[in-house]
């Protein structure tokens, strides 16, 4: 996504038009999620994807038509059912809306993709309403925009004050973590919410062989990572390849020294229980999402003993995720480590951690429909 605001910003930079197409629902399996998007320039090129196929092309091909007649943004639905979707070679049947929303003049969108570029950056964290449906009135036009700033102030409208300050409630949780959310609010009015955050922190505390072991899978998933630990031996350049920040310092002084915010994942893998004890005590004072601690649950009950004994309150105890990871009956450092980075993932994106096999009454259903 961030090529898309990163081109839009040089497009209107050169004060050419151009059309954001976005995916801001959908229902069933489709080949992209809410936020993908895609970008279309005057001359008929992009950047970004919708999933492609019949899809992206129909889509495509509106974007272009706008541009051509100067239309207004549009709000679009687009059904892909199972014998389509066969056609275009995707395994799914499902439906999707898009908003396909042109931009013909740059005082109408760079300032605010500007703002975005600058959260990925690691700048303020903000958050773009957009109106999708609205009943017909000259207050409400489909694309009506409102930026969100962490500090609560904003820019624009989506036509009165009681949805722009519903977006801004909605936006408070969703910019921690740049996630994003349909409302159907009221009166025929919905609009798609945004938000857009640093990319993902991932800070290991402990340098032994789980740390090891998931530093290459959360690389892998295009987080940042920071290392700490107060053996050089462990906490250098060579073990860690690449690592965004190392700090060889005991656990209190290392956080201070660390850029954390609500999008940042704390894993606690110390070399023993005094030392989890202080690097969770420490982790837990900061603004992180997510705070973890590796060992068994005897060891989480002795070192939440400490923490309540430190002055640690029981609301922020009950955050900490512990003992960390999913229970796949992990051993090794690399079968642990797969189990941290799996719970996280789920944290991150708001899954369930539930197995995604298929319900037994579907298998049922297609026996039944080819017996038939």
């Amino acid at each position: 996504m961030r090529e898309v605001i990163q081109e839009a910003i040089t497009i209107l930079e050169n004060t050419d038009p151009m059309v954001v197409a976005t995916v801001v629902r959908t229902k069933g399996s489709t080949p992209q999620k809410p936020g993908s998007k895609l970008l279309v320039r005057s001359d008929g090129t992009g950047v970004g994807t919708l999933g492609g196929g019949c899809v992206e092309g129909d889509i495509w091909f509106a974007a272009s038509e706008l541009l051509r007649n100067k239309g207004k943004a549009q709000y679009k639905e687009y059904t892909l059912n199972e014998e389509l979707a066969a056609e275009e070679g995707l395994v799914c049947g499902g439906t999707m809306y898009f908003l396909i929303d042109p931009i013909y003049e740059a005082k109408d969108y760079i300032d605010f993709a500007k703002e975005i570029e600058n959260a990925y950056k690691g700048g303020t964290s903000v958050a773009v309403a957009t109106l999708t449906k609205a009943p017909v009135h000259k207050r409400y036009q489909i694309g009506m925009k409102l930026l969100i700033r962490a500090d609560g102030s904003t820019v624009g409208t989506l036509g009165d004050i009681k949805i722009d300050q519903n977006a801004c409630e909605n936006a408070k949780q969703l910019m921690m973590y740049g996630k994003n959310e349909y409302v159907d609010f009221k009166n025929g009015l919905e609009y798609f919410i945004e938000a857009f955050t640093t990319p993902p922190q991932l800070v290991i505390c402990g340098a032994g062989h789980v740390a090891k072991a998931i530093y290459p899978i959360a690389k892998t998933l295009g987080f940042k990572i920071f290392i700490t630990d107060d053996r050089k031996e462990f906490a250098n350049e060579k073990r860690f390849p690449g690592a965004d920040k190392i700090i060889s310092l005991k656990p209190e002084d290392a956080f201070p020294e660390l850029p954390i915010n609500p999008n940042t994942f704390v894993v606690i893998a110390t070399r023993g229980h005094r030392y989890d004890h202080i690097a969770l005590n420490a982790a837990s004072t900061t603004s992180a999402g997510y705070v973890g601690l590796l060992g068994s649950k005897r060891k989480t009950i002795l070192v939440y003993e400490d923490l309540v004994k430190s002055g640690v309150s029981i609301d922020r105890i009950k955050e900490i995720r512990a003992p960390i990871g999913l229970d796949i009956h992990a051993r090794t450092p690399a079968e642990i480590a797969l189990s941290v980075m799996a719970e996280i993932m789920m944290f991150r994106l708001g899954g369930t951690g539930k197995p995604m096999k298929l319900e037994g009454w579907r298998v049922d259903k297609i026996f039944q429909k080819l017996s038939n």
